[in-house]
């Protein structure tokens, strides 16, 4: 069974993907707030008999690791939300129901969830809260899931290491929902009886990560031409990262990987897989990897 992983949903807050830091002439460090963008994406998923993969997104939060006192002077005077759980602060980052379709979030593509200031200090763990999740298949058939917490306590997205957000500065969170792992289909991608929602999303932060991108060909009569739905999968010491498809162009791109080395393969029904071991993922850069595929004999 081969997922299609689409290079999912972002979120402009703490995105659901990445998070990139960035800063303007006028910025003033020594300020208590500094400003945090959330994007999301989504993963690969067996599109081939799927429409939609719908989740609909109705509030984030991010606990609070930093030393600012949020007094309520302070919180009246800015649009920051605080909530607490036990020992912990939360601050509220978006209470708006954004609908998606996680299938349309691939290559790149990224859904902006929030973009709003909050205290300066570390933010280690987002809360996602989903409601109205639903799979489309091509033929018309919808399955309604159920979410197991995502919709009273929120799905949990821990960011490691913690994203820091500093006076006056940008830091932006990409927030990778994973449609693969996460939508688990029954009796099999050939008989599909239903799905289960189990979700699975990955956290990474853009001024720490790094891009891969590509295309992904085939020789007819000595020209180059693009294979679609060949799948990117990519292994960080034999364990799966992460994967996606390449478009109607043969493009690809995958978001969010954290700087190092990494095992890349490509494959596709009726051609012969490709690897390229040792590619090198450099922080907040992007990494240029084709690849040209022989059909089987």
């Amino acid at each position: 069974m081969k997922f299609i992983k689409s290079n999912i949903l972002v979120i402009a807050f703490i995105t659901f993907s990445t998070l990139i830091m960035s800063c303007s002439d006028d910025n003033d460090v020594t300020s208590d707030y500094g400003r945090l963008s959330v994007k999301l994406t989504d993963a690969p998923f067996p599109h081939d008999l799927v429409a939609e993969a719908n989740v609909t997104v109705f509030k984030i939060d991010a606990r609070y690791k930093g030393d600012v006192n949020l007094d309520e002077e302070m919180i009246d005077s800015t649009s920051t939300s605080v909530e607490t759980d036990g020992d912990n602060r939360f601050i509220v980052l978006m209470e708006d129901e954004v609908q998606v379709n996680l299938l349309e979030l691939t290559n790149g593509v990224t859904e902006n969830l929030a973009n709003l200031e909050v205290p300066v200090g570390t933010y280690d763990l987002i809360r996602v809260y989903v409601e109205g999740v639903n799979v489309v298949l091509k033929d018309g058939t919808i399955y309604d899931l159920k979410v197991p917490s995502g919709s009273q306590s929120g799905i949990k997205v821990f960011v490691k290491p913690g994203i820091t957000v500093n006076g006056g500065l940008t830091s932006d969170l990409l927030l990778d929902f994973d449609v693969s792992r996460s939508f688990v289909a029954k009796g099999g991608t050939r008989n599909i009886t239903g799905f289960n929602f189990k979700p699975v999303i990955k956290a990474s932060n853009l001024s720490t990560a790094g891009t891969l991108v590509g295309f992904v060909t085939e020789l007819q009569e000595e020209t180059p031409v693009g294979v679609e739905g060949a799948q990117i999968a990519v292994f960080s010491a034999d364990t799966l990262n992460t994967t996606t498809f390449t478009d109607v162009d043969g493009s690809y791109m995958l978001m969010g990987l954290d700087a190092g080395s990494y095992t890349v393969e490509v494959e596709k029904d009726g051609y012969i897989m490709q690897t390229a071991d040792n590619v090198q993922i450099d922080a907040a850069n992007k990494t240029v990897l084709d690849f040209e595929l022989s059909i089987e004999d």
